[in-house]
Parts: C-alpha cells; structure tokens; sequence
C-alpha cells in the first residue's frame, strides 16, 4: 500500500542531502519526479542519474529561490510545469544555513535566509495550490522543517527563526488548503550527515556529543528522512494533515542527557 505510482513530484533542493534522498525515495516508489537545483553542475547531474528509472528521466530545473522575490520561485516553478503540468506533488526542501554569530550577523545574512528557507515555500506553494484548484487536482505538499523550529542553538538565530516560521505557516496552511482537496504536512530533521554537517561530525568530540544528545545514539545519513516523506505522500496518510514529523531519533524528547564525563567535576562542584 505504500506507493506513489501515478504521483508527479517536485522537490525543491534535491540534488545534494535530504532533498536527493527524498527524491530518489518517491521515485523508487513508483513516483515520477523533477529535480532542483541552484545550477547544473556535477552534483546535479549525479543527481539526475541517481533517480532516473528504466524508460523514464528524472528532468532537472535549476534558479535561485531566494533572489530575485517572487519572480525566482515563480519562474522555477513555471519550468517544472512546462516540463510536467501534471504535477501533483510538491517537496519544499530548498534551504540554507549561513548564520554567524548574532552580534556580528549583517542583515544581508538573516534577509537570505528568510527568503530562501520561507518567503519562497510560501510562494512555491500558492503558484501551485492556484494551479491545482483551477485544474481540479489534489495535490499533496511536503515543508522540510527541523529540528531546530523548535529548538535552538548558538549562533543559529535566522536559522532557527526560519525554521519556527515553517512550521506555524504549514499550520495555517491546513487551514487554508484541506478544505480545497490539497494535504500538507512536513518533516523536521534532527541531526543527519549531509554535505553540510559533514566537515563538523569529521571531528570526534562533535560526534560523540550528538549521539549522546540523541537517544538511539545515531546520527544518520540523510536517507533516514525518505521512509517518512513517502509515507506523508501517500495515501496511507490520507487523514493526517498540518502535522510536522520530527525524524530526530527521539532528540526532540530528551531535555537533559548525561553530560560528557570531563564535564563531571565541573558540575559537580557547581
């Protein structure tokens, strides 16, 4: 029962980490998909080949989200329905992380990263709710959140800001959408080897510290995400709507995990 033969997807962001995994996970569940990326460069063309299928592509369509606001979003959301106008299924994944400490953040950092990670889902996802109401589609839409729209960290203040907006805004967008027939809800990552966190988990102590935040002690790879995606997508979760899933290992529920054991005396003479 868990497939997605029939569906057309589009993932935003796919051609590296979560998005990648999201897609290659719908299309091995029968999915057609198109993928996105900033550019056509050798990471997407992976990309491409990675979740092409016997007798079918897998399309790639390339712009930036984030600038200039709303014609970015639009025009890429215009090249995935002049390749596709069947599309049904939407993955908002785009994002970044590019904060520095907040006393020293410009503005031109916290404006990038709300526009990518939030203004530009808000107007993927109106292009294409307009376009399935007046073609009388049922569409299914995926946010990728995380972790930290709940929590927070040091010198993740745009982040995290971001991050809290998605998922009020796909609150609201229940709301707004479910009565037209059109299902979303999204995933909030903890903690996965991606290209980004990669260069700090390469570090042993930084490693060690996130398993011990995490109660099944793992941190995985980015493909631990694909399992909840498809299930979101399908008709399986036909009744679940506006609910954000964290996908963390339980590092969401555990408020104060056993400190490393140099911290010991520290504490304890505190």
């Amino acid at each position: 029962m868990l497939t997605l033969a029939g569906r057309h997807a589009f993932i935003t962001g796919s051609t590296q980490g979560i998005g990648l995994e999201i897609a290659a996970a719908l299309r091995t569940a029968g999915a057609s998909v198109i993928l996105h990326g900033l550019r056509r460069d050798n990471l997407a063309i992976e990309a491409v080949q990675r979740c092409r299928s016997e007798g079918e592509d897998a399309p790639l369509v390339t712009g930036d989200l984030a600038d200039p606001m709303p014609d970015g979003p639009i025009s890429v959301a215009e090249q995935a329905l002049v390749i596709n106008p069947s599309i049904d299924t939407l993955v908002c994944n785009a994002g970044t992380f590019i904060d520095t400490p907040f006393l020293e953040m410009p503005f031109e950092i916290f404006d990038r990263t709300m526009k990518l990670n939030v203004y530009s889902q808000y107007v993927l996802i109106q292009h294409f709710a307009r376009h399935w109401v007046s073609k009388g589609i049922r569409g299914r839409i995926l946010l990728t959140g995380s972790i930290n729209g709940r929590l927070s960290e040091p010198t993740h203040v745009a982040y995290d800001t971001s991050k809290g907006a998605i998922e009020a805004m796909l609150r609201s967008l229940c709301v707004s959408l479910a009565p037209l027939g059109i299902r979303v809800n999204g995933i909030a990552p903890g903690l996965f080897r991606t290209p980004l966190t990669e260069p700090a988990l390469q570090d042993e102590r930084v490693r060690r510290w996130m398993e011990l935040h995490t109660p099944n002690g793992q941190v995985p790879g980015a493909s631990a995400c694909s399992g909840a995606a498809v299930f979101l997508l399908s008709d399986l979760a036909d009744h679940i709507h506006g609910q954000m899933l964290l996908v963390d290992g339980g590092m969401s529920v555990w408020q104060q995990p056993d400190p490393p054991e140099e911290w010991m005396p520290r504490i304890l003479h505190h």
